[in-house]
Parts: structure tokens; C-alpha cells; sequence
């Protein structure tokens, strides 16, 4: 029998790349997404989209109980750090109130033997953590409503696991970014600035911390390791990172390069902007307001349980996903 996946968010990043995943793997795939199914420009026929907002209890049994999933993915968070400081509220609800809604629907109709559930946790959890790299063992220390409203979802998550024997499994996801991702996250926003600024139609890119160090892969090879954790005999909790660390910086000199643009630092602190070595023309400069109140320290994970039990490995360099992401800014610029 075909296996049926639900998939929260799956407008995003995470869910547009897992539905094509699954989709070739035989599943039959749903998504819950909020809007206007009239207005839907990205609906496939292969899909089945369900429009409700989370925070619909009612609609989440309904659409649980008609579908009959064999595996859900709670993909859907309010995943932008610097926004959550803004509505730390509104970033709560949606992520730490969804996975219980979900794992709450599953006990209740007696799907624990059947669902097997993954929730999307995040390397944010570790914040200020003293341990680098961070694994599984690694005490939290949260440093944004995010990373706390995360904090709450994975150990609700560890909990009904623990209570009621449901196959729930936390994936402490690590940065991972591609071509997709939301202009409002610092990774795209340099990528598109770039091609941007080569086309003219662009004078600066100002950025906050410059020395902010990221755990980066790419969201394709994640996705994998989402499906890979609920394959497995028995429910756990993993990392999944590159393990290695990268800081803004040096993200802006790889994706200045892909359009022949060699960035030259030059002052200290707020003073420190980047040039262009071929002109001196001051392409990047420092703008205190996308400073975060508080700074994660360098998150970087140590995927070695992945790795070893899951048989899990990134594939895409830190290199590549640059470079991917700014030759589809810049192709997206030159086809318009």
C-alpha cells in the first residue's frame, strides 16, 4: 500500500523540497497550508493541499482523521530569529503550540501505532552553549523567543514519546538554506544583493554582525534525514548539520565572487565596510539596526549519530550552496 505523508508548511522551503522527495518515493502526499486556495499559484495536481491555520484545532483533527497519515512532518514555524525578537507572541503560538496540537490529534484518535510524527527542531536551541560542536548530549541554552518556543517543541515532542508510546522523532536541524529561501534571511538576502549589485540595480548590501558564525547546508539533503528518522525501528533525536562553521562574511565574499566581484574589509566594528578591489566602491556596510539584542555563539553540530545511524551525510558544500544560490539570483534577474 502507498504510504501517506502530511506536511505542514509546505509551501516552504523545508516542505517544497521533502513533497518532491516523497512524491518520487510512491507516497501520497497532503500539506496543510494557510490562504486562499483560489489564489494558490503554487498548488500541484500531485499534491493535496488542505488551507487551514494552525492554530484551528477543530481543523486539525478533521484533516488528521480524513487523511490517515502513516508519517506527519511539522515543518510550519515562524523561523526568522530576528523577527521573533519583534513577535515573540505570535512565534510562540505557532511553535510551540503546533507539534502539541498535532501529538495531542494522534493520541486522541488512536493513531499512535500507525502516525509516526517528526518535528523540525533547530541547532538554534544551543545558543550560548560553551560545547562546540554541539550533539545530542549538549546542554540548551536558547538565546531568542525562537530558540525558546523551539525548546518547548522538543521536549513535548520527547514527552508524548515517553507517555504514549507514539513514534515522535526531534530533528535538530542545523542552518540549511537554497534558492528558496525567503528573502527576509540574511543567506538569500546577500545571494539576491549580489547579483543585484553586478546588475546595477542595487548600490549597497548593509548587513548587521559580520563575525555571526552558521552551521550551513543545504535544505535538499536535510529533507532526506527528516524521511530517513522515522524509517528506523525505534523513535530518537538527531542532529543534522555539515559540521562545519562559516561566518556572514565569509558568505558574502563567496557570493560577491560568483558575480567577479573581489569584497575587500577595510575599518573595524560599525566603521567596517566591504569594497570592491577593482574600484575601492563601497559595495557592504554595517547598519546597527539588524544587530540582534542577543548573539547566538558559533552553532555548529556534530552529525556523527546521523551519520552512523541513520547513514545519513551532507552532500552540498558550504561552496556550492553559494554558488547555487546566487547563479538562481542572478538567473532570476536576467530572465525578467
Amino acid at each position: 500500500m502507498t504510504n501517506v505523508a502530511l506536511i505542514t508548511g509546505i509551501n516552504g522551503q523545508d516542505g517544497t523540497y521533502l513533497s518532491e522527495f516523497l512524491l518520487k518515493k510512491g507516497y501520497t502526499v497532503h500539506g496543510i497550508r494557510r490562504g486562499n486556495p483560489q489564489q494558490d499559484i503554487k498548488s500541484k495536481n500531485d499534491i493535496h493541499l488542505h488551507y487551514s491555520d494552525l492554530t484551528d484545532y477543530a481543523e486539525l483533527v478533521k484533516i488528521i482523521q480524513e487523511t490517515q497519515p502513516d508519517e506527519i512532518y511539522n515543518l510550519a514555524a515562524q523561523s526568522n530569529v530576528k523577527i521573533s525578537f519583534e513577535r515573540p507572541e505570535y512565534t510562540t503560538l505557532t511553535n510551540a503550540l503546533t507539534p502539541l496540537k498535532i501529538l495531542e490529534i494522534i493520541r486522541t484518535l488512536g493513531l499512535e501505532k500507525k502516525t509516526r510524527f517528526f518535528q523540525a527542531s533547530t541547532g538554534e536551541l544551543f545558543g550560548n552553549s560553551q560545547e562546540i560542536p554541539q550533539k545530542e548530549s549538549t546542554p540548551f541554552y536558547p538565546k531568542s523567543p525562537y530558540a525558546v518556543s523551539k525548546l518547548y517543541a522538543y521536549w513535548i515532542c520527547v514527552n508524548y514519546r515517553e507517555a504514549y508510546d507514539i513514534f515522535a522523532c526531534n530533528g535538530i536541524l542545523f542552518n540549511h538554506e537554497s534558492p528558496i529561501r525567503p528573502e527576509n534571511f540574511v543567506t538569500r538576502k546577500i545571494t539576491k544583493s549580489a547579483a543585484r549589485i553586478k546588475k546595477g540595480l542595487q548600490d549597497r548590501l548593509y548587513l548587521g554582525n559580520l563575525n555571526a558564525k552558521r552551521d550551513w547546508g543545504f535544505a535538499g539533503d536535510y529533507v532526506e534525514a527528516m524521511w530517513l528518522m522515522l524509517q528506523q525501528d525505534k523513535p530518537d533525536d538527531y542532529i543534522i548539520a555539515t559540521g562545519k562553521a562559516h561566518s556572514v562574511r565569509e558568505l558574502v565574499e563567496f557570493a560577491f565572487r560568483e558575480v567577479d566581484i573581489e569584497i575587500k574589509w577595510e575599518g573595524e566594528g560599525l566603521n567596517e565596510v566591504g569594497k570592491d578591489t577593482s574600484n575601492g566602491r563601497i559595495l557592504v556596510e554595517i547598519d546597527p539596526a539588524f544587530y540582534r539584542p542577543v548573539e547566538a555563539n558559533a552553532l555548529v553540530g556534530d552529525s556523527s549519530k546521523a551519520r552512523e545511524l541513520l547513514g545519513w551525510e551532507p552532500r552540498v558544500t558550504f561552496e556550492e550552496l553559494v554558488r547555487m544560490m546566487t547563479r538562481n539570483d542572478i538567473n532570476l534577474l536576467f530572465d525578467n
